[in-house]
């Protein structure tokens, strides 16, 4: 039998106390088993103190699309502010990039900074470290992104390449646009981490499955989906199949109790992502029983990318 190990993981850790409480909550019911720190977060030390108290196997969210920036220099008259002192914002900052107007050296500047704070407050370096609004994998962003990963000996990171995505029909236009955009940025990424000796999960599941779109069902089918894809075609070069039948999933969720302004945020308050309803429908689907049972039925393990 194929033996599945899916890590389910709690991005946006550090956002808000409501947020990091509804990951938390997650966690000790055993419905996310892996967190993504945004150290730029308004609640980033007490996530951090979180994850130490309950043993939270943690990582770094890189950030260089919302709020302010840690690295001190960059903070004033920086290519990645706005006219507002802010970064540029999720569209934003694919904007500029395609103008050419970010400054390389400031984006390895500032992710070296996320990690020597996520270092600061967890007391070790991230296992894994992955994009926030997926911005690690943009053209140029990926190989300074890639360096850094490298220099810190960081092994791990997500390609959200999401098998079966073209067929959900559910998703919006608009919003299939940008995924489809993520697909393609991942897609052209996949030598760069490999070339730097980054790794990630064979497989990658949660934009079909996101906010009002996540439930049971959806969640089943895309596993479901994914593995038959993924055991059907020969694996990327990365990742040679192993002797042994064992199949490495991430699940990208994003569960919590809605922000309330003007707490919470990177630097501007909460954004309408994490004040949306969608957040708690996230963690309330994440927690039910029926999940948990499917998961021991299909000899699916949670875990964590250091038991990879």
């Amino acid at each position: 039998m194929l033996q599945v190990k899916l890590i389910v993981t709690g991005d946006d850790f550090g956002y808000c106390p409501r947020r990091n409480q509804g990951i938390v909550d997650c966690f000790l019911a055993g419905a996310v088993s892996n967190v993504s720190l945004l150290v730029n977060g308004s609640a980033a030390a007490d996530a951090a103190k979180l994850a130490r108290r309950y043993n939270i196997p943690i990582g770094l969210h890189a950030n260089l699309s919302e709020g302010s920036p840690v690295c001190e220099v960059l903070k004033t008259n920086s290519s990645l502010l706005n006219q507002e002192g802010f970064f540029h914002g999720k569209m934003g900052f694919r904007t500029a990039l395609s103008k050419g107007l970010l400054n390389m050296s400031e984006v390895k500047q500032e992710l070296k900074a996320q990690v020597e704070l996520f270092h600061e407050l967890t007391g070790h370096l991230p296992p894994h470290m992955d994009g926030h609004q997926h911005i690690h994998v943009l053209p140029e962003v990926r190989h300074v992104f890639a360096e850094v990963l490298e220099e810190y000996g960081i092994k791990y990171t997500r390609v959200p390449i999401e098998p079966g995505l073209h067929k959900c029909d559910w998703i919006p236009p608009s919003l299939m646009d940008f995924y489809l955009g993520v697909e393609e940025d991942s897609f052209n990424t996949v030598d760069v981490f490999t070339r730097h000796g980054i790794r990630w999960p064979d497989i990658y599941i949660g934009l079909s499955t996101m906010g009002k779109n996540m439930s049971v069902s959806n969640i089943w089918s895309a596993i479901d989906t994914a593995i038959v894809e993924f055991t059907s075609k020969a694996p990327l070069p990365a990742h040679p199949m192993p002797q042994s039948r064992t199949v490495a999933i991430e699940l990208m969720v994003h569960p919590g109790y809605p922000s309330v302004p003007p707490v919470g945020g990177c630097g501007e308050g909460p954004d309408d992502f994490s004040q949306s309803w969608e957040r708690l429908h996230e963690l309330q689907t994440l927690i039910k029983p029926e999940l948990q049972s499917h998961y021991k039925t299909r000899n699916i393990q949670l875990c964590s990318f250091k038991d990879l």
